[in-house]
């Protein structure tokens, strides 16, 4: 048994480690919140409410389809029904992570919820998966890495919003380049071999076809779900 110090030596020690991990990819996702916060702008959004958006629904997709849909007066049903159709891979992001929760208690799993997004889901899964630890799950060192990404892209995406009539098209230098490529090295972090990659190889395909051929935002959960059939049909062959 560990110390009451010890634990709490431990803790912090996870916390840093997370937040230590966090910063390269804070380098991808700062150039895109302050595109989002300088495209809400300019749409009539104050810096305060970009703030609000960024901080409760934490969710960039999601948000630049909102963003992209803004009008006077703003057609609120189509917003959330957009919202909610890519928000939806939050639900098998959700399933992949409950089981690794199980042994914390119900104060601690909302937040590690709430503040769940693509990168910081990925780093605490690869994290847990690499892992020789009794609880392979880092509470703390997913914390660090969860609000860390949080609070950068409340701010970035703030400051975006209060400079955003000064602020050029830095998508023209290829800067949104950086968002997919934190992706991609997210995903070799998670690489265990070309049969578990065949999900996504089928997720990318099917929603490059919804993307094609479906209305806008239905790439992401017809993706989503076709990815997540392939993976329960290999599941249940082993």
């Amino acid at each position: 048994m560990y110390s009451t110090s010890e634990m709490k030596l431990y803790r912090w020690a996870e916390l840093k480690r997370g937040i230590r991990d966090a910063f390269p990819v804070i380098i991808g996702l700062v150039p895109l919140a302050l595109v989002l916060g300088a495209q809400a702008s300019k749409k009539g959004m104050s810096t305060v409410e970009v703030s609000l958006m960024t901080a409760l629904n934490y969710a960039g997709g999601s948000e630049f389809a909102a963003i992209e849909l803004w009008s006077s007066p703003p057609n609120i049903a189509v917003i959330v029904a957009m919202t909610f159709l890519i928000n939806s891979r939050h639900i098998v992001m959700g399933a992949t992570l409950a089981p690794l929760l199980k042994h914390l208690p119900f104060r601690k799993t909302l937040p590690a919820l709430f503040f769940m997004c693509d990168e910081s889901w990925a780093m605490g899964v690869a994290d847990a998966r690499g892992s020789s630890r009794f609880q392979p799950f880092s509470f703390h060192y997913y914390l660090g890495v969860a609000l860390l990404l949080w609070f950068n892209w409340v701010a970035f995406t703030s400051l975006g919003a209060l400079i955003g009539p000064a602020l050029t098209d830095i998508r023209a230098w290829g800067f949104d380049m950086a968002f997919p490529a934190v992706f991609l090295v997210l995903l070799r972090g998670m690489w265990k071999g070309l049969k578990f990659a065949l999900p996504w190889l089928v997720s990318l395909l099917i929603a490059c076809g919804s993307w094609l051929w479906l209305p806008q935002g239905w790439f992401v959960p017809t993706g989503a779900l076709g990815g997540l059939l392939v993976a329960y049909l290999l599941g249940g062959d082993r």
